[in-house]
């Protein structure tokens, strides 16, 4: 029998993409302003001025023979050049690739060829690193330079960025498109393999960015000034260059100016109030620039790994701040889940919660898994490998075939965790880094958490390491603060207050710093590699 249903009286054909949510930014908050730091200065222009550029941006690209579907690179700091990027190629039709200028060079190379890119704009202060890769390009057609700087590497033809606007015409037409069609890609940090390229939709970012103004999350509102430290090059900046605009909050971008006293006087200038950042940052700005006035802040998000708790209380101590915890990735938009503590904290601090991953958004479903593929219930204890679908997750990758990557619909993460019954979940490590010492369970995430709640520990890595005894034991890999000293013993002793007895390592070693990927997480491999090549120097605590 044929199944029916019966069809509402809205308006279902309407198009979710990029272009209704230009439009807004442009007229309805053609005040509000984007703000760029220069060094020793700022810019400051007007959405409505802005736009003026996306459209010029968008005819000069069209008369290079860009058109819909074609990939266009950009090689650029968060800044209003980047803005006007994110604006003008989705609403053309066009593609958005956002090229991530941390890669090693034969992964730049491979990410540009694989994307097919006909046109890179780049930032002519970092244009060397492109140029290292130039002659291996197969797809570049026009390479457009914005700013001066060192262009030798890059061959002849280049096309100055102000001088291809000025000669553009304005008032640019655009094409409805497709909400399926593609309108960014961004590939993943490639900590394995080549990287791997995510496609978002116009659909998948329109509903994202609504979700960021939402309540569940950090409400994002027209009332806001958001510094952009998160890359633009990693998952859309966690979607608020897309989310601001359409709300109308000013913008504030730091370029590459993200150490702690450039940081620290751009927030003294531009009293932002939201940010987000990957813990290295904040925890820069928090050790080395503990003087600078937050108090425009209503609130600061972190996410890229997991938020140490030292951070969170030093956060609140000195600044007087919140920090909420996002979980996320390259495949989900990024964001996946954020960590408000709940209304009822059931006893527990409203650190406890902030610690945790966070509960599930709205528009996001959640299961975990054991080895079987079986789901695990959400009791707080059983663990299992995060698996996630929705309207802004990823169903597969970019002409790359990986199976076991996407689970009946669903795409496995690689994180490993338990849930609460009501939806908070916990990460104990990624799948790849997990620990399993005589058969038990130690989680890693935990561990580094606690440690760098020392106040003499500025990073803590910890990774698991062959034994006889027990197949495989946890390994301190500490970073302590400049100034600071304190003995394996004593943080050993000082863990074994706060953590399960069986999990606290027998094996420390100090290092200048944790290795970090490309998008700013630990590297967990990298510290497995040295100490299997006996590079480290490690100590025996029992």
């Amino acid at each position: 029998m044929t199944q029916t249903f019966l069809p509402s009286t809205m308006q279902d054909d309407y198009q979710l993409t990029i272009l209704p949510l230009f439009r807004p930014g442009r007229q309805v908050h053609a005040d509000s302003t984007v703000t760029t730091f220069t060094g020793d200065g700022y810019t400051v222009a007007t959405f409505a001025e802005v736009a003026e550029s996306a459209d010029r941006l968008a005819a000069a690209l069209t008369s290079l023979g860009v058109r819909q579907g074609d990939r266009v690179g950009t090689f650029l700091w968060n800044n209003q050049t980047h803005l006007e990027a994110y604006l003008a190629i989705p609403c053309m039709g066009a593609v958005l690739h956002t090229l991530n200028i941390r890669l090693f060079p034969e992964q730049l190379a491979y990410v540009i060829n694989h994307a097919a890119d006909r046109v890179i704009i780049v930032d002519a202060s970092i244009a060397p690193l492109l140029a290292r890769v130039r002659d291996q390009l197969t797809t570049v057609e026009h390479i457009i330079v914005k700013g001066t700087g060192d262009t030798s590497g890059l061959g002849e033809g280049l096309l100055d960025y102000d001088d291809l606007l000025a000669a553009a015409p304005s008032g640019f037409e655009y094409p409805e498109v497709d909400e399926r069609s593609g309108m960014a890609m961004c590939y993943t940090s490639g900590t394995t393999g080549n990287p791997k390229g995510v496609m978002y939709s116009h659909r998948s970012t329109y509903l994202h960015s609504l979700m960021v103004t939402s309540t569940a999350n950090v409400a994002l509102a027209e009332t806001d000034k958001m510094l952009v430290i998160v890359p633009m090059f990693h998952a859309n900046a966690w979607g608020v260059p897309y989310a601001a605009w359409m709300i109308g909050a000013d913008l504030v971008f730091p370029q590459q100016f993200l150490q702690a006293a450039p940081l620290s006087r751009v927030i003294a200038d531009t009293r932002p109030t939201l940010t987000g950042a990957v813990p290295t940052v904040l925890n820069d700005l928090l050790q080395n620039a503990p003087d600078t006035d937050m108090s425009s802040f209503r609130l600061v998000m972190c996410g890229g790994s997991a938020v140490p708790r030292g951070l969170i209380d030093g956060y609140r101590e000195r600044f007087g701040v919140p920090i909420v915890q996002g979980w996320g990735m390259t495949e989900t938009s990024p964001v996946g889940a954020i960590g408000h503590p709940p209304k009822d904290m059931g006893g527990q601090s409203e650190t406890d919660w902030r610690v945790k991953t966070g509960r599930i958004m709205p528009g996001v479903e959640l299961r975990i898994t054991d080895d079987t593929g079986a789901e695990v219930p959400w009791d707080g204890e059983s663990l299992g490998e995060i698996e996630v679908r929705g309207s802004w997750i990823t169903g597969r990758y970019y002409e790359v075939d990986d199976p076991e990557k996407f689970h009946d619909g669903w795409l496995r993460t690689g994180d490993v965790a338990s849930v609460m019954p009501n939806g908070y979940v916990m990460i104990s490590d990624r799948a790849k880094d997990v620990i399993k010492s005589g058969g038990e369970w130690v989680s890693s995430v935990d561990l580094e958490n606690t440690l760098m709640g020392h106040p003499a520990v500025m990073e803590a890595a910890v990774i698991g390491v062959p034994d006889p005894r027990w197949d495989e034991r946890p390994m301190a890999c500490v970073v302590l603060k400049p100034g600071s000293e304190v003995t394996a013993d004593e943080l050993r002793a000082w863990l074994s207050e706060r953590t399960a007895q069986f999990w606290l390592p027998e094996r420390w070693t100090f290092i200048t710093e944790v290795p970090k990927t490309s998008v700013g997480k630990f590297d967990k491999k990298v510290l497995r590699a040295r100490h299997h090549a006996g590079d480290l120097d490690v100590e025996i605590v029992a």
